[in-house]
């Protein structure tokens, strides 16, 4: 009943995450020093939370692969993980997915997203605002249409009004 109530009143099934809204911003580690999700606005950005002993997860991962490949620089994926970047990194490098992992150990990132079960995955439109949300596993099509429908200029979806003579 709970559930039902936040989902009703974000519509994304995440309490914390509201559509046409930025989500919570946090820090990606990089080579070069951190870096936040914020500093890609202008890319599509697909976040997918998820962990090693979920078969969903791993199963789904190569749809995320394919998206950075077929998507380039217009997209940015990022992989967050409640795992050690250890263990994590370890499965990345066996599977040969090339994705950077965002380590979320003691679970600030989730509790931010209000991610409680996994599989989760959003997309983040380049003006920074949550366009699309998935509690669960998801298809090739669900994933390439959500970056799809972000990456499209606003109101390209819409079509033209017509008026009747």
């Amino acid at each position: 009943m709970v559930l039902a109530a936040l989902t009703a009143t974000t519509g994304t099934g995440l309490s914390g995450i509201r559509y046409n809204a930025p989500p919570p911003n946090f820090a990606i580690p990089a080579t070069d020093g951190a870096h936040f999700l914020s500093d890609l606005r202008g890319r599509v950005v697909i976040i997918n939370f998820w962990a090693t002993w979920c078969d969903v997860c791993t199963k789904e991962m190569h749809y995320f692969v394919r998206a950075q490949q077929s998507f380039g620089s217009r997209v940015a994926v990022l992989t967050i993980s409640p795992e050690s970047s250890a263990v994590a990194g370890t499965y990345f490098r066996f599977a040969k997915i090339p994705l950077p992992i965002v380590e979320d150990a003691d679970g600030s990132i989730s509790r931010a997203y209000s991610v409680s079960k996994i599989p989760v995955t959003l997309v983040v439109d380049p003006a920074g605002d949550v366009s699309y949300v998935s509690v669960g596993g998801l298809s090739w099509d669900e994933l390439s249409g959500a970056v799809e429908r972000a990456a499209a200029p606003p109101g390209a979806s819409t079509q033209p009004s017509r008026v009747l003579q």
